[in-house]
């Protein structure tokens, strides 16, 4: 079943205003030369930028998400954004349970589930990360990881139209290493698997599974042909345009 590529950025804690604004209007003026680009665009900044980068990006196709929300409407929360936040500041989407989140902050299957029920009751588009340490993958238990974080974060009614799926293995984001073709595709495979059986295969068959983990340019091609794979979600390649939208060029969906 074709399913159009999306091809995400994920800028993490970088960008002041001056360079973060620079960087949307860049990746903004890209999109637009690329005229009917058959893949989609989005782009997760910082929530302090997430305004001026909405501006920014005015006249493109290019959708706005954040990195994370609570999963309460508003009360005592200390440093927290709600998903009505975020959909009020013209967020489409939202990052849930990226493995920096899980790690740094302790987050569990159970609270990204939570977090992505309050976000799709918002409104919101959610991106719900899973992957495996290098540990895991060597004892032979990516799958198994998988398929727990999968059963686990993922609501009951989630949809291919208000979800998102990225594998990104812990041990590649940010090192420079990356799986071979093989496993992606194995990982991926097995994923829809999971979604079919706990989503139905209608929705499975439907939902997009980014892979994440050290994607740039030069590899874009031989990672988002792969078969189940439904394009990128990116880290540091987000944080230059030529490059962002050279992985979509590569990958063949402009």
């Amino acid at each position: 079943m074709a399913r159009k590529k999306l091809i995400a950025g994920n800028w993490k804690m970088n960008g002041l205003l001056a360079d973060g604004t620079e960087l949307a209007k860049n990746v903004a003026a890209g999109v637009k030369a690329l005229g009917k680009p058959q893949c989609e665009f989005l782009v997760c900044p910082p929530f302090t930028l997430l305004q001026a980068v909405k501006k920014a990006l005015r006249g493109a196709k290019v959708a706005l998400g954040a990195q994370d929300c609570h999963f309460a409407e508003k009360g005592a929360h200390t440093g927290d954004i709600s998903p009505l936040m975020l959909k009020d500041l013209g967020c489409g989407y939202v990052i849930l349970g990226h493995s920096e989140r899980r790690a740094d902050h302790g987050e569990s299957n159970e609270l990204v589930c939570k977090k992505a029920e309050a976000a799709h009751k918002a409104g919101l588009k959610t991106v719900i990360c899973i992957g495996e340490t290098l540990a895991q993958r060597e004892a032979g238990k990516a799958v198994d990881v998988c398929r727990e974080q999968i059963l686990g974060s993922v609501p009951t009614d989630s949809t291919a139209s208000d979800t998102v799926i990225a594998y990104e293995p812990v041990w590649a984001i940010g090192t420079g290493k990356v799986p071979t073709t093989a496993d992606v595709e194995e990982v991926h495979a097995a994923v829809r698997k999971v979604l079919a059986k706990k989503l139905g295969k209608g929705n499975a068959n439907k939902m997009r599974i980014l892979y994440g983990g050290s994607v740039k340019p030069g590899n874009a091609k031989e990672l988002l042909n792969l078969p189940d794979v439904d394009g990128a979600l990116i880290g540091g390649a987000s944080l230059k345009a030529e490059d962002f939208l050279g992985i979509a060029k590569n990958a063949g969906c402009c």
